[in-house]
């Protein structure tokens, strides 16, 4: 490993680590600890670490994973914005995480930041960041989305003020269930084949979005985890989820690497809910908490920068 690969390494095992520990802390109970390790010479060369809570107090099922893989050529996942690199080895490594609460008030919330390099033999190697962070309510709360926007901005001006509001739409667009004309949640920020001003610029930037995950989304949790539901609301969620599971299948650049390269598979789909419903043509009953989820909350809105309204609660 180069001394830049070591550096990313070390970081993102930290990362793990800070975030593991601050979640058992909300929820009480510990994470599962899975470490795993490729036999050289196959396919896919690599270690990595799972952890993993099911039946929590507070999450139903969660996980939040590191890998870090070496592979022969590069899946077509990702080559579509690079042509030019496929066929090449390459080396990868992330944090991805997925939560998925018991609680209906409480979202799920999905976090990556990964870095890619692409080794090709008659040049010097390509290296570039990914990731993100998004929100997928049930029922929306505004505090909550401008909360979740204003904590993404806040790590990523520091590096440039342009970065949110592309981020942000990148985000928007990347997160849409394109068959379903609708976006998966309220969004965060997306970035990637991130390179901009060279290793040290992209890595730290990969560093402060990393960092707000803890600050962005466990003020949700404490806020919200109270919330007194029932039967319906345990039924909406279950519903939502689908479209979780819609687009971790069908569009998620994650999701296809992981496969296309023969990754681990229970890793992979850790992100999956436990509990899903599937029904024909549903639409919420005008005027409901599940309506407002769609007219008010599955569109692109300038949170961060949007004014408290009567309903911010």
């Amino acid at each position: 490993m180069t001394i830049h690969t070591l550096a990313v390494r070390e970081y993102l095992l930290g990362l793990q680590q800070r975030i593991v520990s601050a979640l058992e802390q909300a929820d009480g109970q510990p994470f599962i600890s899975d470490g795993w390790e490729r036999e050289p010479g196959g396919r896919l060369e690599g270690d990595g670490l799972t952890r993993l809570i099911e039946n929590g107090a507070l999450f139903e099922r969660g996980g939040c994973n590191f890998s870090h893989v070496r592979g022969r050529v590069l899946p077509p996942s990702a080559t579509q914005h690079r042509p030019e690199l496929a066929g090449a080895p390459f080396e990868a490594m992330g944090v991805s995480l997925v939560l998925h609460p018991h609680n209906p008030f409480v979202p799920t919330v999905h976090m990556n930041v990964r870095m890619f390099a692409a080794l090709p033999a008659d040049a010097a190697p390509v290296v570039w960041f990914g990731g993100g962070m998004d929100l997928t309510p049930y029922y929306g709360y505004e505090r909550d989305a401008q909360h979740f926007h204003r904590t993404c901005k806040a790590a990523l001006d520091p590096h440039g003020e342009a970065l949110y509001p592309r981020f942000k739409t990148w985000c928007d667009e990347y997160f849409f269930l394109k068959h379903r004309n609708e976006p998966r949640g309220i969004g965060g920020v997306f970035f990637d084949d991130h390179a901009e001003g060279g290793f040290d610029a992209s890595f730290a930037m990969l560093r402060s979005v990393g960092d707000a995950f803890v600050p962005a989304y466990l003020p949700i949790v404490e806020r919200r985890q109270g919330y007194a539901y029932g039967e319906r609301e345990r039924d909406f969620q279950a519903y939502r989820r689908g479209r979780y599971v819609e687009f971790n299948l069908v569009f998620d650049r994650g999701t296809l690497f992981g496969l296309q390269s023969g990754g681990r598979t229970e890793s992979i789909l850790m992100s999956m809910p436990p509990l899903v419903k599937w029904r024909y043509d549903w639409q919420p009953e005008v005027g409901t908490p599940e309506a407002r989820l769609y007219t008010d909350f599955l569109r692109p809105r300038d949170w961060a920068h949007e004014a408290p309204s009567a309903l911010w609660l």
